[in-house]
C-alpha cells in the first residue's frame, strides 16, 4: 500500500507521462463538437416586410375637393410653350371659347411659376370633367385627370423638380382612385388622337420611369 508521500509522487509521475494536466484536456476538447457547445446557432432572420412608403407630403387640396368624380385615367400633357402657368393657359383656353382652364393640374417650370409647383385648377376643385383630351367617345375628358407640365418636351426634358412633382402627384391620384399604371398615359396615346403631346422627352419618362415605378409600387402594396 502506498504511503501519502508515495501516492503524491505516483500522481505526479502519471501526469507527466500523460503530457501534463494542460496537455490532456486539449486533446479531449479537440475531439468534441465544440462549435455546437460554445456557439449558439442563430435562427435565420426573416427579411422585414417591405412596406410601400406613401409619397412625400402633399397639399391637402390635391384631394380635398367636392364629391369625387369616378376618375379612371390620368392623361399627361405638355404646354408646348417654354413658359406659362395655370393663369396663362386659362386665358388661352377661354380665348378658344372654352369655359375655363381645360386641365385639372399644371406643373410649373420656373418660367411663369415656381419650378415644380403644382397648381390646382378650378376644374379639379369642382370635380368637373376635363377639356384636354378629345376622343370620339370623350371618355378621357369625362373620366380622365388632365395634368399639364409647362414646357416644350419635343426640344428638352422637363426640369427635375417638375418630374419629382409629377411622380408624387400621380402616385397620390393613382392611390386615391385606384388607377393602374396602364391607365396613366400621354395625350398622344389616346385612341384617335393625332398629336406629339406630351413630347418625346416626357413620353420617354412616362414609359421608361414613371409607369414602371407605379407598377412596382402597386406590386409591393399587394404583398
Amino acid at each position: 500500500m502506498l504511503s501519502g508521500r508515495s501516492f503524491v509522487a505516483w500522481v505526479v509521475l502519471s501526469a507527466a507521462a500523460l503530457g501534463g494536466c494542460a496537455g490532456a484536456p486539449r486533446g479531449i476538447i479537440g475531439e468534441l463538437p465544440t462549435e455546437s457547445i460554445i456557439i449558439t446557432r442563430r435562427r435565420p432572420v426573416r427579411p422585414p416586410r417591405r412596406v410601400v412608403k406613401p409619397p412625400a407630403a402633399f397639399p391637402a387640396d390635391w384631394l380635398k375637393t367636392a364629391t369625387q368624380r369616378p376618375w379612371r385615367w390620368i392623361v399627361v400633357h405638355h404646354s408646348a410653350s417654354e413658359s406659362g402657368s395655370a393663369a396663362t393657359f386659362d386665358k388661352w383656353h377661354r380665348a378658344r371659347g372654352w369655359d375655363e382652364l381645360g386641365y385639372h393640374f399644371v406643373i410649373d417650370n420656373g418660367r411663369g411659376g415656381p419650378d415644380g409647383l403644382v397648381e390646382v385648377g378650378a376644374r379639379w376643385r369642382k370635380q368637373k370633367w376635363g377639356a384636354h383630351c378629345k376622343t370620339p367617345d370623350n371618355r378621357y375628358n369625362d373620366f380622365g385627370i388632365g395634368i399639364c407640365l409647362v414646357g416644350d418636351f419635343t426640344k428638352a426634358p422637363p426640369t427635375p423638380a417638375q418630374l419629382a412633382s409629377l411622380r408624387t402627384l400621380v402616385a397620390v391620384l393613382s392611390d386615391r382612385f385606384s388607377i393602374p399604371s396602364a391607365r396613366v398615359i400621354g395625350h398622344g396615346q389616346a385612341p384617335g388622337v393625332n398629336t406629339a403631346c406630351p413630347g418625346t422627352f416626357l413620353s420617354r419618362h412616362l414609359h421608361g420611369t414613371l409607369c414602371p415605378y407605379l407598377t412596382r409600387r402597386a406590386q409591393l402594396a399587394r404583398r
